[in-house]
């Protein structure tokens, strides 16, 4: 059994519009607030907070609406095309300095984003085939940091510093956001036939040996779980919970930490960032063939002792810079690769075939409640104790969703024995 790595390709050219998009959103709608607005750092916050608060109720919510509908593609188009009008319209909006406008026009922008996020990561278990997940999360992951990058060349092509000190005009980047966001999912729909590929995948995943897996009716799709893989599915759900606010506690604050405790410039502690970006671009592939070999579960209890040990190490060498910092930092980005994953698979692996979206809406709805809830925990800590307690914070938060994995019972793959060593380095080619 092989991955089709050219379908799997282009089913992710919807998450890397989604990526473009949410890297542009981040990067230039904080700099809109303060600099056009003059919007305080508080409310400017809050206001960046709105898309994760959105995407607790919508992405279940839409998930669910897709699983019941039996299509992702409607949701896909119809978000996608909704979303492209009201990014185009929002630098009209920003022109004419209408807070308002801006308001109205930024809230329609999110929630359209939210009617297809769910839908459009659940096309590619849906025509995946089960124990090739891992694998193609690797790519939907790697094609979601391309979409990044892509906003991030925009950005330094089209976006120019203003001769006067006012505001840049930033309608172009807009437009060539969208414009990806339009090509991407023109492309997915004529290359991918949804009806047809799901159907193929669940011939696969459910019916060459309904003995292997007995609990699984893909005709029953709301049937409860049996407790122990109910247990097994929320013990997966708190791992994500606690990963996350590691993981994020970090990202989030560590420009601050660079500032305050390093009295380095913002570029340093962005050129660690990057490095564990890079670190973990580049691994994501590797882990995906390893998950495929050795199974999810082992590589995700690998990736958290890898990260829990590097955030324990931050606590101890990382008051004083050092160039030593790169190195661990490219081991966090392959320690987060190494669970990211695989963790998604697992969750929807517990799924059957009629509700994969709304197991899709489980794992963003944790993801983002850490997303949410952590920047205020740390940030307490950091305010009140200190900004020692950013790397033991992260350590502890970690380290604690290493015993909910190790409980797991269910969610894990079954590993691929290659028949010789030479084909555990074979692709496939073509259709």
């Amino acid at each position: 059994m092989k991955l089709n790595y050219k379908r799997t390709l282009l089913v992710g050219l919807a998450f890397f519009s989604i990526c473009a998009f949410w890297q542009m959103y981040d990067a230039v709608v904080p700099l809109i607030l303060r600099d056009t607005f003059h919007l305080g750092d508080t409310l400017a916050g809050f206001i960046m907070s709105i898309d994760n608060i959105l995407a607790i109720f919508m992405l279940p919510l839409f998930g669910s609406f897709s699983d019941k509908a039996g299509r992702r593609m409607p949701f896909i188009i119809v978000g996608t095309a909704a979303a492209v009008i009201f990014t185009v319209l929002l630098p009209v909006t920003v022109a004419q300095s209408s807070l308002l406008m801006f308001f109205l026009c930024l809230g329609m922008m999110l929630i359209s984003m939210g009617t297809y996020r769910s839908p459009a990561v659940a096309l590619m278990p849906d025509v995946t085939p089960k124990p090739l997940r891992s694998k193609g999360n690797a790519i939907i992951n790697l094609m979601g940091t391309l979409g990044g990058v892509y906003t991030l060349i925009a950005v330094k092509l089209l976006v120019k510093k203003t001769a006067d000190g006012t505001p840049p005009d930033y309608e172009a980047l807009f437009i060539a956001v969208a414009g990806l966001m339009v090509v991407a999912v023109i492309f997915l729909v004529l290359a991918i036939n949804e009806k047809k590929l799901v159907q193929q995948m669940r011939d696969i995943n459910y019916g060459v040996d309904p003995a292997d897996e007995p609990q699984e009716n893909p005709d029953a799709p709301d049937q409860k779980l049996p407790p122990d893989m109910l247990k097994s599915l929320l013990l997966i759900l708190f791992s994500i919970l606690f990963w996350f606010m590691g993981y994020n506690a970090v990202t989030t604050a560590f420009t601050k930490y660079a500032t305050q405790v390093w009295q380095q410039d913002v570029g340093q502690a962005s050129t660690c960032l990057m490095i564990a970006t890079v670190g973990a671009v580049v691994s994501y592939l590797p882990i995906g063939f390893l998950a495929s070999r050795f199974g999810r579960k082992k590589i995700i209890l690998a990736g958290v002792v890898l990260l829990t040990a590097c955030f324990a190490l931050g606590a101890i060498v990382a008051e004083k810079f050092s160039p030593g910092l790169y190195f661990m930092f490219a081991l966090v980005g392959a320690a987060w690769a190494a669970i990211n994953v695989n963790s998604y698979p697992m969750v929807v692996e517990i799924s059957r075939s009629g509700n994969i979206g709304k197991y899709t809406g489980y794992y963003y709805l944790f993801s983002m409640a850490a997303q949410i809830v952590t920047p205020t925990v740390s940030g307490y800590l950091l305010e009140h104790v200190g900004y020692h307690t950013l790397f033991p914070y992260s350590a502890v938060m970690v380290a604690l969703s290493f015993f909910t994995m190790l409980l797991t019972r269910h969610g894990d793959s079954k590993p691929i024995q290659a028949k010789s060593k030479l084909e555990a380095f074979d692709t496939p080619d073509g259709d």
